[in-house]
């Protein structure tokens, strides 16, 4: 008797995910799952808006991360050997863009180069770029086409990818150039649940933003309804201690909610 099915067939860009995941488990993260009330950056957006020019609030959010970042350098370095780090110049983000390949819906990274010295606008468009472009299959990274090597990847064994994405994470300069040194990633505007999701990442720090949510929140000793984000912050126990991590989470929810640079 035949049985009724369906095949479904991965996208190539599937493997390399499945990949990071693998060697993004084996590193030493330490998960900071935060509630941080946006409501006065989400209208001062509103009014950025209205008066000086387009951006979103994920830009600004990178951007916000970015220059918090600068004043918390290790937080972004690689690490090199078992005491050397490297801490770049510039600040360039990962950036988890959803596409449309053949049908399926794929996450495709995309690399933010100079985030923290770059416009709010700036960021906008090249992220509003990326949505809107068209690709193919074999394109791992959205603005730099497939190099030799990329194009054979899909074909290899697993063990020997995996091998290439240790290499990858070893090599400071190599891993900068090609994916930057932070990742960034948001689910927010993709669903309703409200809650938080902990990401797999091969890079010193990741973001993984939630939904904004509404809740009753206490304000000066009254309940109010705030709006407030769910954002999971990685961060490489390798690099820094627990001390500089929370010193760093202080200060990037301090300056998320006060809406620093709008």
């Amino acid at each position: 008797m035949t049985t009724l099915h369906k095949t479904y067939k991965f996208p190539k860009s599937r493997i390399a995910t499945n990949d990071v995941c693998a060697i993004g488990l084996q590193k030493h993260h330490i998960p900071a799952i935060l509630e941080i009330d946006v409501t006065e950056c989400r209208e001062k957006i509103r009014q950025y808006k209205r008066t000086k020019g387009k951006i979103s609030f994920t830009a600004w959010l990178i951007k916000v991360i970015c220059s918090t970042i600068k004043d918390y350098e290790e937080v972004a370095a690689y690490l090199k050997g078992k005491r050397e780090l490297i801490i770049f110049d510039d600040i360039n983000v990962s950036v988890a863009v959803e596409k449309l390949i053949n049908g399926s819906r794929v996450p495709i990274p995309l690399v933010v180069e100079k985030a923290d010295k770059r416009s709010i606008e700036s960021i906008t468009e090249q992220i509003e770029d990326a949505r809107n472009k068209v690709i193919a299959e074999s394109d791992i990274v959205l603005q730099k086409k497939s190099n030799r090597f990329e194009a054979i990847y899909y074909h290899l064994p697993g063990f020997i990818r995996r091998s290439f994405w240790r290499y990858f994470i070893s090599h400071p300069h190599f891993a900068y150039k090609k994916a930057g040194n932070i990742a960034f990633t948001s689910i927010g505007m993709m669903g309703k649940a409200n809650g938080w999701f902990i990401p797999v990442s091969v890079h010193p720090a990741c973001f993984g933003i939630g939904r904004i949510a509404k809740k009753a929140v206490a304000v000066n000793d009254e309940i109010k309804i705030r709006e407030i984000l769910n954002i999971t912050v990685l961060l490489d126990h390798d690099i820094i201690d627990g001390a500089q991590m929370a010193r760093f989470i202080s200060a990037l929810t301090d300056n998320i909610e006060k809406g620093k640079g709008l």
